[in-house]
């Protein structure tokens, strides 16, 4: 079976996204490499602003699921943050959706506030701090 992982690209808040992101998940960043890492050979060469950005990191979740992410650089130009993609939590408590969802709302804006739903569900949606939209879930059956 594939396993989908989000891939979130930033415009120089991959850090402090990821450092916000590991603190409300409660879960530790085993990697984290940034553009200065890679080979002095790297054409074409990047400014030392750039090279202080984050190239790759990571942040395994749970089920198999890994949130990845990466700063953009001059090369690859600004990202230009859109609402057409969320990210879907799907939690295993009421409890839980409501620790992510008010941690990741924290400085942002909440767009549904979680509730229960029609649909047999506790839900709601958010766009973090960092622009990132999230729908936070959990199923009562």
């Amino acid at each position: 079976m594939a396993i989908l992982n989000p891939y979130l690209i930033f415009n120089g808040d991959c850090e402090a996204a990821f450092i916000f992101y590991a603190e409300v998940f409660n879960k530790e960043i085993p990697q984290m490499m940034r553009f200065g890492e890679m080979s002095n050979d790297a054409e074409p060469k990047l400014s030392e602003k750039d090279a202080n950005k984050i190239m790759h990191v990571t942040l395994p979740l749970a089920n198999n699921t890994t949130l990845m992410g990466s700063d953009s650089n001059a090369v690859e130009g600004e990202v230009k943050f859109g609402n057409n993609i969320l990210i879907s939590i799907n939690t295993e408590s009421e409890a839980e959706a409501d620790k992510l969802f008010n941690g990741l709302s924290k400085d942002g804006i909440i767009k549904m506030p979680i509730q229960k739903t029609f649909w047999n569900a506790y839900f709601g949606i958010l766009t973090d701090k960092f622009g990132i939209n999230w729908m936070v879930n959990f199923d009562f059956e």
